[in-house]
């Protein structure tokens, strides 16, 4: 299937699509041995596509469903060299997390290399719900639970009408829409609790199931289709 150059370049991490179109432009794209222009498409499975003067390599895309353990980080690197999620991960292609987990949490986290797939987990519009499980410090009240699904002013902004599964006096399962950071803990603490514990059990239909902290697994086709599915 043929794609713009920009796009394939830049998805197969080469390079952005500006600085794609500005080596296009100096004649640095050479596509079945003529230079290419803006604007032209290319198939990487039946055209031949240099990028100054080396092969273009598309790498398959890859999906994982990963247990990111308490304690690591979502980086891909870090210059302190705590604790981050790739010393657990060994694929040969770059895979990199959809979307974060802060260190304190735990749970579900994907990771891919299709640009395409994570902007539509991530993107607002299409409203993926993700589902956590909440321990807190203190039996949480009724009025709080209906204050969370109403939504809550944090930072200015107003969040999203959320749903709350209580299974205790102070465990929960929240289900959301926000992807703001530290969301979940900024929404408990304006209500004057601590959160214990908070583990992402889903995002969409798709649950942890078996896996345990560290542990990660390739998603079949079906497995993905869970995510978008509502």
């Amino acid at each position: 299937m043929k794609e713009r150059l920009q796009k394939l370049i830049s998805s197969a991490g080469l390079c952005s699509r500006r600085k794609t179109e500005q080596l296009i432009k100096e004649g640095k794209v050479i596509v079945n041995k003529k230079p290419s222009r803006l604007g032209d498409k290319a198939d990487p499975e039946k055209d031949l596509i240099v990028v100054e003067g080396k092969p273009l390599i598309i790498e398959r895309k890859r999906y994982f469903i990963f247990y990111k353990p308490k304690g690591y980080t979502t980086t891909l690197e870090d210059p302190y060299e705590r604790k981050i999620i790739t010393n657990l991960i060994r694929t040969k292609e770059r895979v990199y997390p959809v979307g974060r987990l802060d260190k304190d949490s735990e749970g579900l986290l994907l990771l891919t290399n299709d640009g395409n797939f994570a902007n539509r987990i991530m993107h607002p519009k299409y409203e993926i719900e993700k589902t956590y499980y909440v321990k807190v410090n203190k039996p949480i009240k009724k009025e709080h639970i209906k204050e969370i699904e109403r939504g809550l002013i944090i930072e200015c902004i107003k969040t999203k009408q959320a749903m709350i599964h209580k299974i205790s006096l102070k465990e929960f399962e929240l289900t959301i829409h926000e992807g703001r950071n530290r969301i979940i803990r900024k929404m408990l603490e304006k209500l004057g609790y601590a959160v214990e514990r908070l583990v992402r059990i889903a995002i969409g239909k798709l649950s942890l199931g078996s896996l345990q902290p560290k542990q990660y697994r390739e998603l079949t086709k079906k497995q993905i289709s869970l995510i978008f599915k509502k």
